[in-house]
């Protein structure tokens, strides 16, 4: 059975936000205005955080890659009265988006704030990838992992996370190659290998919710 998961390594991460530029040419994910900010109404399924450590005047600041941890146990799943939040055996945690209500109930039970609510219908110059589902107002939105290139790999018989392209869309534009992609359960993949690594941990460890996204640091 395949798991997938990413490997962050912050070591590598130089915060220029190709990443996140990828996703959202890739996903066709609506551009955030400042009046957006202003108002919380956020877009970003891949998001560059500021993390501060140490107390004043002793501190320092680093960025942070965030998506979706497509957690083994998601409390997102287990909230949503119409089942349009569902993990697949893969591990992938994907929405329906025919089903959802935006009721935001998967928003709150997310402990690392990475579901998005989709204030403004999606317009066409906004709609490039036609790979992708077009999205209404009034929904959640969140990363994917990019599945639609992950469907399709698996389709065609390739191996996702192999150098020949297969993986997520941040992973591939990231030019100091900070992520790595692949199969969690094969011991001879590459993001398995980082995984025996003493610095890596994930996202509040502490809920249980066994996040698929480990960070090294």
């Amino acid at each position: 059975m395949v798991r997938y998961g990413m490997v962050i390594d912050l070591d590598r991460c130089v915060g220029c936000a190709a990443c996140a530029v990828a996703c959202k040419a890739e996903n066709s994910v609506t551009s955030s205005t400042p009046e957006d900010y202003k108002k919380r109404r956020l877009m970003e399924w891949n998001r560059m955080v500021t993390v501060f450590k140490g107390k004043y005047p002793n501190v320092s600041a680093s960025i942070m890659p965030l998506i979706c941890n497509h957690c083994e146990h998601p409390p997102c799943v287990k909230v949503c009265p119409v089942d349009a939040t569902y993990k697949r055996e893969d591990g992938l945690v994907l929405q329906r988006y025919e089903r959802c209500i935006g009721c935001k109930y998967c928003m709150v039970a997310c402990p690392y704030q990475q579901r998005f609510f989709n204030f403004y219908e999606q317009e066409e110059k906004d709609y490039h990838n036609p790979d992708v589902p077009k999205r209404i107002s009034g929904i959640v939105e969140k990363c994917t992992f990019c599945r639609h290139r992950i469907d399709k790999a698996v389709a065609e018989g390739k191996k996702i996370g192999s150098p020949d392209g297969v993986e997520p869309a941040c992973t591939q534009a990231c030019p100091a190659r900070t992520r790595t992609f692949g199969d969690l359960d094969d011991p001879d993949s590459e993001v398995s290998k980082l995984l025996r690594s003493r610095r890596n941990y994930q996202l509040r460890p502490d809920l249980g919710t066994e996040p698929q996204v480990y960070y090294l640091d």
